[in-house]
């Protein structure tokens, strides 16, 4: 009889439901148990990697993303074992954890439901473990701050138990979905999630139902796991906001009556509204808080140096038109803005020659501009050339004081070198070593850390696994990799628990894997090192080609009395030209096959295929799709778009 059936829904998460899939194979080694895989049309080459790499699995892919709850009824529906554990794709599970769940399950048969501790990627607690029922007092306490504030407080600490250690076995009302252990019997008694939540809320939902059939949920912190929570969906968004109160609606609806669902949905209600604003203000914020105190330093310095060069200069300041004044030097400003910001100059970090280049490609176009203008509209080079300097001398000022106020996102681009021990056998640091060379990782030093006990020849070889507290502190490590093929992950979590307080950045290398994973933080999504194939996708990347289509079709749509008799396909050649102005297409972009795997970018109108001319083969045109993607450069495009200047119609 099976004992275990194992659910994950996986959409787009490649590289960790790689890890989780390895390890929860590890965990079921000495249990009857069948593993579940619903992937909800993922386009970044998941489907592929499953089949390849874990056979066992039971497979089931859809061809829409049929949100959460009916991804894991599809996979509930099939299953066979005692228990049903739902767990995220984002996630590894130590060896003995299915074990150690089984028995406290087998020990307890009042139990329906089982949640277990989870630490972040960092090896922090995540308070999500172990949560009350948000009730219309739980909700507001925890809207307005209060449970944050006073957290051992009984009244106030409820939505996440937090008056609760956090190693103590308890009773609680809510089991994370990230990990929800239940009883086949119950869920054949209660029913499956209910499918009216897409994403979020199920999971309440259903820790309700058990409850209220008399069975208990427990939190279980006996045995940890790794969740690198945020890794699916962004939770700063404003999607995430209105997706989850919007759950919380169907909660109240579903289950509160009277005053009790009054209130809460008067709650839901304002708290998607002060959730919504200030998610959007600070976006605003975010985006464009810098850029205009940087427009204002820059207009306002532009009016005093004109004033000072008057002065210095004795020339007569009626020659300086007010109102004209007041037009050009917003419009100076605001050229130099947007050349920095193309130039990457407000990318984070910033990077000051990405700025100097930004003012003076700038003060090139003002120029240009400048020499085309009618002569009584012209009013002085040198007014030009001294506010290049200003605006040099403002960005450079702020994004100095930036960094000394220590402003995480502004910080200069002076960060740490990565100092790395990678810790397994020697045949695996080889590996990962040499993957690590092939990304844009670029460690300042790397040393093996032997996870056997005999000792080893390699020249990069710095210590063994039990010495790892004292080669932290000699070689001054900032990231440690582990080697899940040579080390357990029980190993790797008591260790990050250990350490988790030294600073140490921690990351795993999946066995026989292109990639290696980690997460710092909700928002980082995965610090990830992979071989690059996705430069196009980059944001630089990204900005500079949309300006090249816009130019691009600004100039084809100027001289389009001249091109569209030398296009071979005329009939298209106009719709072109504003369906990429207008962002619907790109210039250059990939053949008609491509592969899923690749970075999604707009269709296009020519792509590289197109230069070989006559029919291609569809492995050639994906080995072309591949390379300008792994490889791209704006300067490709535009060699390409000449080339091509005769098929812009097709």
């Amino acid at each position: 009889m099976t004992k275990l059936s194992v659910v994950i829904v996986n959409y787009n998460v490649k590289h960790f439901i790689e890890q989780c899939l390895f390890s929860v194979l590890k965990a079921s080694e000495n249990i009857a148990c069948e593993v579940f895989v619903v992937d909800n049309n993922s386009v970044d080459g998941s489907v592929t990697l499953i089949k390849e790499k874990f056979p066992q699995v039971n497979l089931i892919v859809n061809k829409t993303n049929t949100g959460f709850s009916v991804a894991n009824n599809q996979a509930i529906k099939l299953a066979k074992g005692e228990y049903v554990l739902l767990l995220n794709p984002d996630t590894v599970v130590q060896e003995d954890t299915f074990t150690k769940i089984l028995a406290f399950m087998d020990a307890h048969p009042e139990a329906g439901g089982l949640g277990v501790k989870m630490l972040d990627g960092q090896g922090n607690f995540a308070p999500e473990s172990k949560r009350g029922l948000p009730t219309p007092s739980v909700a507001f306490y925890k809207m307005f701050g209060f449970s944050r504030f006073f957290p051992k407080s009984k009244r106030f600490g409820k939505y996440h138990l937090s008056y609760m250690p956090e190693d103590q076995i308890c009773e609680m009302d809510v089991i994370s979905g990230a990990f929800m252990l239940m009883r086949k019997s119950v869920l054949d008694k209660i029913g499956m999630l209910d499918e009216t939540f897409f994403m979020y809320g199920e999971d309440i939902d259903l820790s309700y139902r058990i409850t209220q059939a008399g069975y208990k949920n427990y939190y279980f912190p006996e045995t940890q796991i790794i969740h690198y929570k945020g890794e699916s969906t962004k939770r700063s968004s404003l999607n995430y906001v209105v997706i989850f109160y919007k759950a919380m609606a169907i909660f109240s609806k579903k289950h509160f009556s009277g005053s009790n669902a009054f209130w809460f949905n008067a709650l839901i209600h304002l708290a998607i509204f002060l959730k919504a604003g200030l998610a959007l203000l600070s976006r605003f914020l975010k985006a464009f808080t810098v850029p205009i105190l940087d427009f204002s330093i820059i207009t306002l310095g532009l009016f005093a140096i004109k004033n000072i060069y008057q002065q210095k200069t004795g020339i007569d300041g009626d020659i300086y038109s007010e109102k004209l004044l007041s037009v050009a030097f917003p419009i100076y400003a605001a050229a130099w803005i947007v050349m920095v910001y193309f130039n990457g100059g407000y990318d984070k970090p910033v990077k000051l020659l990405k700025i100097i280049r930004g003012v003076l490609v700038g003060s090139v176009f003002i120029l240009m501009g400048y020499s085309l203008l009618p002569e009584y509209l012209r009013f002085s080079r040198a007014l030009i050339l001294l506010g290049t300097g200003w605006a040099m001398i403002c960005f450079i000022i702020t994004r100095l004081l930036f960094h000394l106020l220590k402003l995480k996102s502004y910080s200069l681009s002076t960060a740490k070198t990565k100092r790395i021990a990678i810790i397994g056998e020697e045949q695996e640091f080889d590996r990962v070593s040499a993957l690590l060379k092939e990304t844009h990782a670029n460690p300042g030093f790397v040393g093996f850390v032997s996870a056997e006990v005999n000792g080893v020849h390699n020249p990069f070889y710095i210590g063994k696994i039990n010495q790892i507290d004292e080669i932290i502190k000699v070689h001054e490590i900032n990231e440690i990799i582990f080697c899940a093929k040579d080390i357990s992950s029980q190993f790797i979590i008591n260790n990050m628990l250990t350490l988790v307080s030294s600073g140490v950045d921690f990351k795993i290398a999946p066995p026989e894997s292109l990639s290696i994973i980690g997460s710092n933080n909700i928002d980082t999504a995965g610090d990830l090192y992979m071989i690059d194939v996705n430069s196009i996708s980059k944001s630089n990347n990204k900005r500079n080609k949309r300006l090249l289509d816009i130019a691009v079709s600004l100039l084809a749509i100027a001289f389009s009395p001249i091109l569209f008799f030398i296009q071979e396909h005329k009939s298209n050649y106009i719709l072109n030209c504003f369906n990429v102005l207008f962002g619907f297409y790109s210039w250059v972009g990939y053949g008609k096959i491509t592969d899923k795997s690749l970075p999604e970018i707009k269709r296009s109108v020519l792509s590289p295929d197109m230069l070989l001319g006559g029919e291609v083969d569809n492995n050639k045109m994906k080995l072309d799709n591949l390379r300008y993607a792994k490889d791209y450069r704006i300067e490709k495009d535009i060699v390409m778009i000449w080339k091509l200047r005769k098929k812009l119609g097709t």
